[in-house]
């Protein structure tokens, strides 16, 4: 494992590639990696995340309780919202948070990102959905981020930005990249005309592909392939995103019985 400095250089690092790419500005998103069960290193709130040298890294508990900080450097404001996301999640050890224009501009006004329009957006994110408004800094966003946490690697925020979380700083940063792409693409190819979607059974392929390379994380194409053998929805219908995001997540007996419920009465209507 890296040492303790060099996983803060690699805050850094990405730190400044969200900055330059425009993901951020000012001292806009933060970033978490995780060191140990109960140490985290997180972003310092107040600082521009382009312009951040690794002292300026701070420590803190699986609560958010600073454990170490120099000078008046303090722990980011969203630190609630990274820590639910390691509760929820114990694959998780890194956890981004931006404001990528596209991304967000999908999530201001609303629209998830459900369309199936390129292999690889399907393969590494699925759909993305909205998670409802929170204010900043309070246990509103964490609460309401924590039900797709189950199904998902990347969550729209409401009015906010996008959140993205892995097994590494790497991955997760590539998460929110990924999600960016997804979100210019279908932004342009909807000037041009109607974005050409792939079919369910290109879909369904893509998800198996995604099995057969063995891929880290969570994906709503997993909890789809529970329903009939994979023929009964998949995250790019329209009733699945809200039918896995409103499903508990203790039991896959629960899960099941509340996609099949919700999709079933939409067959009904």
């Amino acid at each position: 494992m890296p040492s303790e400095f060099e996983i803060k250089k690699q805050i850094c690092e990405i730190g400044k590639r969200i900055y330059d790419k425009g993901f951020i500005a000012a001292n806009d998103g933060n970033i978490s990696v995780k060191i140990s069960p109960n140490e985290f290193l997180c972003t310092p709130t107040g600082v521009s995340k382009g312009f951040m040298t690794p002292d300026m890294i701070c420590k803190v508990d699986a609560n958010g309780n600073t454990l170490q900080a120099k000078g008046n450097y303090r722990p980011s404001s969203e630190i609630k919202m990274h820590m639910r996301v390691y509760k929820e999640r114990p694959d998780v050890n890194s956890v981004v948070h931006a404001h990528p224009p596209y991304a967000t501009s999908y999530a201001i006004v609303g629209i998830p990102l459900t369309e199936p329009i390129m292999p690889e957006a399907v393969i590494m994110l699925g759909c993305v959905p909205i998670a409802e408004y929170g204010t900043p800094s309070t246990d509103e966003i964490p609460n309401n981020v924590a039900k797709y946490l189950q199904h998902y690697d990347a969550v729209l925020l409401e009015n906010h930005g996008a959140l993205s979380y892995a097994g590494d700083l790497l991955q997760a940063y590539h998460k929110m990249e990924s999600l960016e792409f997804y979100a210019q693409l279908l932004f342009i190819s909807n000037q041009i005309g109607k974005p050409q979607e792939l079919d369910k059974q290109k879909v369904t392929r893509l998800y198996q592909l995604r099995k057969d390379m063995g891929l880290p994380g969570k994906h709503p194409a997993d909890i789809c392939a529970r329903i009939n053998g994979g023929r009964g929805c998949n995250c790019h219908t329209p009733s699945a995103p809200e039918a896995i995001a409103s499903a508990p997540a203790t039991t896959d007996a629960a899960v099941v019985e509340a996609v099949v419920r919700k999709v079933l009465a939409n067959f009904s209507k």
